[in-house]
């Protein structure tokens, strides 16, 4: 039986597709204001990664990513949504002080100042350093947007199960795992 699920990681498409091509494997995530509790936490280890458009803006990513936010007719949402992979969350690495987030520089798509604006929100929160092995789907999946999919949440629920069974990460386990150790290290380093 295949292994399938309904949980999915809304995040912004630019970063999305950065995991699917193994441009990074590093998401900083401090939650969505209809987070549960108001706070963000980590429900599923694996998951579908569902893109958003909702306030993506290139220029609050890197010079590099900004060319990849394309705008939606309605502006908001497409009226479909591609589904395109699924990562396991083999690592989830709270830090609080901006020396930390700025050695990270080189393992995420933000700029300096989206980076230093989201960990100062909330300043009582940690910031949240996400590792994903990122696997793409056998067969990408086109779903309509559903209203309840919209707005700052960082988890959905989809209507359909997807299969996530594809044997192929983007990235080799060799690759995948010197990055992860690499942060690893600069992040233990840090405290």
């Amino acid at each position: 039986m295949a292994l399938t699920t309904t949980h999915a990681l809304k995040e912004w498409a630019a970063a999305v597709e950065a995991l699917e091509l193994g441009k990074t494997i590093v998401l900083l995530r401090k939650g969505g204001i209809r987070e549960e509790n108001r706070r963000f936490q980590v429900k599923y280890d694996r998951v579908l990664l569902y893109p958003t458009y909702e306030h993506q803006r290139p220029d609050r990513l890197k010079p590099e990513y900004a060319d990849r936010v394309r705008p939606v007719p309605s502006g908001w949402h497409p009226e479909t949504v591609r589904i395109g992979s699924w990562a396991e969350i083999t690592d989830v690495l709270p830090v609080s002080a901006e020396p930390v987030v700025d050695k990270l520089w080189t393992y995420h798509i933000w700029n300096q100042q989206l980076a230093s604006d989201r960990l100062k929100w909330k300043p009582n929160e940690p910031l949240f350093v996400l590792l994903l092995r990122t696997y793409k789907l056998r067969s990408p999946q086109i779903i309509p947007y559903r209203a309840e999919y919209g707005g700052c949440q960082s988890w959905l629920d989809l209507q359909e199960a997807m299969e996530i069974e594809s044997k192929e990460p983007v990235l080799s386990d060799l690759t995948y795992n010197q990055q992860t150790a690499a942060i690893r290290q600069l992040l233990a380093s840090t405290y």
